[in-house]
């Protein structure tokens, strides 16, 4: 850590000095740099992203040139308008707005590995907006919402399905929770609505919904709009997106610290050299804390592992997303004919990214009670992330005590689902200099001020 890093004073989330009116500023400043970045224009939107059109690929195929990169390399310059550490959905989505909706492209995304090597390539790529909080409701459905465009936005497809999501009920506190996020969904316009056993097994056929099943189910929450999305698509298309636009993406560069001086951030420290900067934004998932850190950044967040696996294919039989939050098990089918599994977090804190046969034997068993037919199936591979848990099952959004130092994490199980929308709202809050209302819910502060956004009540599983 450099020696210049200075650790944050005074309440969480209410910037020092001139706070928001300062970074706003600054933020102003950014966009008289817009123009003329790594031969793009550099103007808001105005780039044409490169097409994968039917007649581009007849075009290239005549051409037999070879693709060009999605992404370039790049120097790592002295000094940027904007650093972002986190090279997964949330650190390229907040570039790619920054430079779409703000023309602000002096930009750097710093991977201490490869983009989408954290936990944008390692979730379970669910998505779904029927949380129990109305804050938390009208975030995730504006994520959603820009999801359904997303593949038009990008010109790159990233394949969301919108095949349903349901969680079931399997007795009376679970179904009154149900009912429950059905009225507030229902008030935030998101179509929610809890359903019978005869509907569950109309639209999951092989799912056993008698009443001599070990865990009886009584009802369930069905959310049309819910589905899954290729995670890597989503990545490698900002990713690109953000590239045209004139952002530089550093992969196998590592963050080592963070220059504080005077209560304000003036650049990191990586292993490839320092970068000079007025704002850094943490992006990270799983070592969102040692990052703060550096920064002198407290935040009351603590690392699970979190552990899925996938079986061979089968041809397609199951159209919604399952969830069971008593048996700790969720499960999806992918285009290519794979049932995707998750379940809750392990029950130890730690950074390890390693399966354990403890989680096969749990979730095979918890799978079979539900559908006892998938006995004869095969599990391909499992793998591991990282989650970081805050006490509210919310992320932690916006400006700190340090001026131009931002967080965007502690996401728990959500962070994949909240990629889009999480970029648009800290692109803007970094633009701007202060939180939009859609993450003013979510400031650090909260915790101090007892403000709280419980989502355990919303959560897949059970934590």
């Amino acid at each position: 850590m450099d020696g210049s890093t200075n650790g944050a004073h005074g309440r969480h989330g209410a910037p020092r000095g001139n706070g928001w009116g300062a970074v706003g500023k600054v933020g102003s400043s950014f966009r008289a740099s817009v123009p003329g970045r790594n031969g793009t224009n550099g103007t808001n939107g105005s780039s044409k992203i490169r097409g994968y059109s039917a007649w581009h690929l007849f075009q290239h195929g005549l051409s037999n040139a070879e693709w060009p990169r999605n992404w370039r390399e790049h120097d790592l310059a002295d000094s940027y308008d904007v650093v972002i550490i986190g090279g997964g959905v949330h650190g390229l989505a907040t570039a790619y707005y920054l430079a779409v909706n703000h023309g602000i492209t002096n930009v750097a995304v710093l991977e201490k590995a490869y983009i989408g090597s954290g936990g944008s390539g390692r979730n379970t790529a669910i998505l779904r907006s029927n949380y129990l909080t109305p804050e938390g409701v009208r975030f995730y459905d504006r994520s959603v919402k820009l999801y359904e465009h997303l593949a038009a936005d990008l010109n790159f497809n990233v394949m969301f399905s919108q095949r349903g999501h349901m969680t079931l009920a399997h007795n009376d506190s679970s179904l009154r929770t149900m009912r429950w996020r059905a009225e507030v969904n229902k008030a935030q316009g998101v179509d929610s609505d809890v359903i019978g056993p005869d509907k569950i097994k109309e639209l999951v056929p092989y799912m056993d919904t008698s009443s001599y099943a070990r865990y009886p189910i009584l009802g369930a929450l069905y959310h049309p709009p819910g589905g899954i999305v290729r995670h890597d698509a989503v990545v490698w298309g900002y990713a690109r997106g953000a590239d045209l636009h004139g952002v530089h993406i550093h992969q196998k560069t590592k963050v080592t610290g963070i220059d504080v001086v005077g209560g304000r951030v003036t650049g990191v420290q990586t292993d490839r050299g320092r970068i000079s900067a007025p704002v850094v934004v943490n992006c990270t998932a799983g070592w969102s804390t040692l990052i703060s850190d550096m920064a002198g950044v407290e935040m009351p967040v603590q690392t699970f592992p979190l552990q899925a696996a996938v079986t061979e294919p089968v041809k397609p039989f199951l159209d919604t997303v399952v969830v069971s939050g008593t048996l700790h098990v969720y499960v999806s089918q992918t285009d290519r004919g794979e049932l995707v599994f998750g379940a809750s977090v392990d029950p130890f804190a730690s950074y390890s990214n390693r399966a354990s046969l403890e989680f096969t034997e749990g979730l095979g068993g918890h799978v079979l009670e539900l559908m006892p037919s998938l006995s004869k199936m095969r599990l391909l591979r499992q793998w591991a992330g990282l989650c970081d848990m805050t006490p509210d099952y919310s992320p932690i959004m916006g400006p700190t005590d340090v001026d131009g130092f931002y967080v965007d994490v502690g996401w728990g199980t959500y962070g994949f689902k909240a990629g889009p929308v999480s970029g648009e709202a800290m692109a803007a809050c970094v633009a701007d200099g202060r939180p939009p209302e859609i993450i003013s819910a979510f400031g650090l502060d909260r915790f101090a001020d007892g403000r709280l956004v419980g989502e355990k009540g919303a959560a897949a599983v059970g934590h």
